[in-house]
């Protein structure tokens, strides 16, 4: 697709969604000229590279009718603190930052949602560790990025079990910190997501005690500033980038050596480490729907109840579906 053609089926994209905003959600900016939206630059927070490579090895980073900013982040939390300030303008992150930025009142909404394999979010132990299910977990130190969605599915794992994250001791660690912690056997165990899931398999033969399935709802969210959904140059900038992301999404499951070794290439990760992470499945798009929204509802609900989170989180205040049409065209045409 040439440059011009970018630019004007964006701005057709843009005019179909104008005016679609969620009730409690402010209206829709009208779609800018094809000269305005060149000026735009849209700043985008990434994960290990993630979104970034798979957009470049599926070819959907050419002609963009706009800039792109990238900026890197150790987990979904300090991202979306970044958006509500205004540092960046979205994002990808898991189930659960959304949730505490929602919390702490932050200028955000989750504008499009994936799903992915929930066996990847796990809870780890050394392989010889005497810890055989998540009850055995009670007393114990698990490492944990506070905010995160691997947080999220530790909360459910307990309760799942009887307990509550008040019979662990958490200790609040980015992944890194959580790595290195979880090989130097500071911590008992560790709750974590892919590509970190299969570096500490790969190269520290750790074990999974329990994973997502009955404790995820395995969704991720691109996640926008409430700035950057008002101004109309940003606003059709995101509308174009997040069709590139679903079309990328649908490429990459297709594609995955080629995605793997992008991803590997981008980050410095092992091939092998990127390769089981793909291997195992990772987003694919789906609809921002009432069903995505109650389930969010009953994860914040549920930090809530275990008074992790004060008050309540009303998350539908914080879904914006304006560009669902659009992205349902982008599925059903990939």
């Amino acid at each position: 697709m040439t440059a011009v053609a970018a630019m004007l089926s964006l701005a057709a994209l843009a005019a179909c969604g104008a005016g679609s905003a969620s009730p409690g959600v402010a209206a829709v900016p009208a779609p800018v000229s094809v000269a305005d939206l060149a000026k735009v630059t849209l700043k985008v927070g990434d994960q290990k590279g993630g979104v970034k490579s798979m957009l470049t090895a599926a070819g959907l980073l050419k002609d963009t009718p706009y800039k792109i900013e990238w900026s890197t982040f150790t987990s979904g939390p300090p991202l979306l603190e970044a958006a509500s300030a205004g540092a960046i303008d979205l994002g990808r992150v898991g189930n659960t930052p959304p949730i505490f930025a929602a919390a702490a009142k932050a200028k955000i909404s989750v504008v499009s949602v994936s799903t992915s394999n929930v066996e990847r979010e796990a809870i780890l132990v050394p392989k010889d560790s005497a810890l055989r299910d998540a009850a055995d977990l009670k007393g114990k130190t698990v490492a944990v990025a506070k905010g995160s969605s691997a947080h999220g599915q530790l909360l459910t794992t307990l309760k799942n079990a009887g307990l509550s994250t008040k019979d662990v001791k958490l200790s609040y660690l980015q992944p890194s910190e959580g790595y290195a912690a979880f090989t130097q056997h500071a911590v008992d165990a560790w709750a974590i997501w892919d590509p970190y899931t299969a570096q500490a398999q790969i190269d520290a033969q750790a074990r999974v005690l329990a994973d997502g399935r009955g404790a995820s709802n395995g969704y991720s969210f691109q996640t926008a500033s409430t700035a950057a959904l008002a101004d109309a140059g940003k606003n059709s900038a995101i509308r174009d980038y997040l069709t590139r992301v679903t079309k990328a999404q649908l490429w990459a499951d297709s594609h995955r050596p080629e995605w793997a070794k992008a991803w590997a290439a981008e980050t410095g990760l092992k091939l092998d480490v990127a390769q089981k992470a793909v291997d195992a499945g990772r987003d694919l798009p789906t609809t921002l729907d009432d069903k995505v929204v109650q389930s969010e509802q009953q994860l914040a609900d549920a930090f809530s109840q275990d008074k992790t989170l004060p008050g309540k989180v009303d998350f539908a205040q914080f879904a914006d579906r304006r560009y669902g049409p659009d992205l349902e065209k982008a599925r059903n045409a990939s």
